[in-house]
């Protein structure tokens, strides 16, 4: 329910309403699937939605919305900006992380990448090192395999 929760948010603030449709094609899923997730999520007071409408979200359901994205950008920052994940991956690994992490460790993670990044204007020293090293050990570990595989 939260991907509906944030999809809703992220085309709301690009159309002024939001409909069905839009939302199957965004998630790439079925119209029958949104409509009963849609009603699902006005039962649970986080939608405003009327048969063939645009689908609102309610303060309650644009605060959890928020909290997802916020979880998100934390997310794919970390993956992205600490570990080195490339850009795309970190964006899929955000989205499966982002339902499992507690508001608990979001916070602390938020807190360690505003403590690491705090000067925009360069990294720290280590981290910097860190990601070398990470594209090093990927360059060792791709060639290893490529010799692994040629082999006989």
């Amino acid at each position: 329910m939260e991907d509906y929760l944030e999809a809703i948010r992220t085309l709301s603030e690009n159309e002024s309403s939001v409909k069905v449709t839009q939302l199957s094609d965004a998630l790439n899923v079925s119209k029958p699937s949104v409509t009963a997730a849609v009603t699902r999520l006005a039962g649970e007071g986080l939608v405003h939605h009327q048969r063939y409408g645009a689908i609102e979200l309610t303060t309650k359901g644009r605060e959890l919305a928020d909290d997802v994205c916020h979880r998100h950008d934390v997310l794919r920052v970390f993956l992205i900006e600490i570990l080195g994940v490339p850009e795309e991956t970190a964006e899929r690994d955000a989205c499966r992380l982002e339902h499992h992490l507690s508001p608990d460790s979001s916070v602390r993670l938020a807190r360690f990448l505003a403590f690491v990044l705090q000067d925009a204007s360069e990294k720290p020293q280590w981290l910097d090192e860190f990601v070398s090293s990470m594209s090093q050990r990927d360059a060792e570990a791709d060639s290893a395999s490529v010799l692994r595989d040629s082999r006989p």
